[in-house]
């Protein structure tokens, strides 16, 4: 029996591709199982040998730190350069979404509090 090594849930598919390419280009003998069309099962990558388990996962963390401090100087860049859009500029791109997301935490925070208000003047 296979053993887990990669869930590939929320996983953008250029970082699933990278990790496909890595464990082949390494030899190691890996399957991959998609959750289905109700999402029931595991969207992952397997390996096939558990022995070889330690091994794959000291390549998958050394990926894994690469690829964030690749991703961290990439925003960075984009940050120097003015193409990653800050807060303010995201509300005001899509002003409607805004403001109707501003008011659903409103109502959502008003319902969840307003029980406990109405016990204050009973106890």
């Amino acid at each position: 029996m296979g053993a887990l090594l990669f869930k590939l849930n929320h996983v953008p598919e250029d970082e699933a591709e990278e990790v496909r390419r890595l464990f082949e280009e390494h030899d190691f003998p890996i399957y991959e199982t998609h959750a289905g069309f109700w999402g029931l099962g595991v969207s992952a990558l397997w390996l096939s040998d558990p022995e070889q388990l330690p091994e794959a996962k000291a390549l998958l963390e050394d990926y894994q730190r690469e690829r964030q401090a690749r991703q961290r100087a990439l925003k960075a860049e984009r940050e120097a350069a003015g193409e990653q859009p800050t807060f303010l500029q995201r509300a005001l791109q899509a002003p409607v979404r805004f403001i109707a997301m501003l008011l659903a935490i409103g109502v959502i925070l008003a319902l969840t509090i307003l029980p406990f208000v109405g016990l204050i003047g009973t106890v």
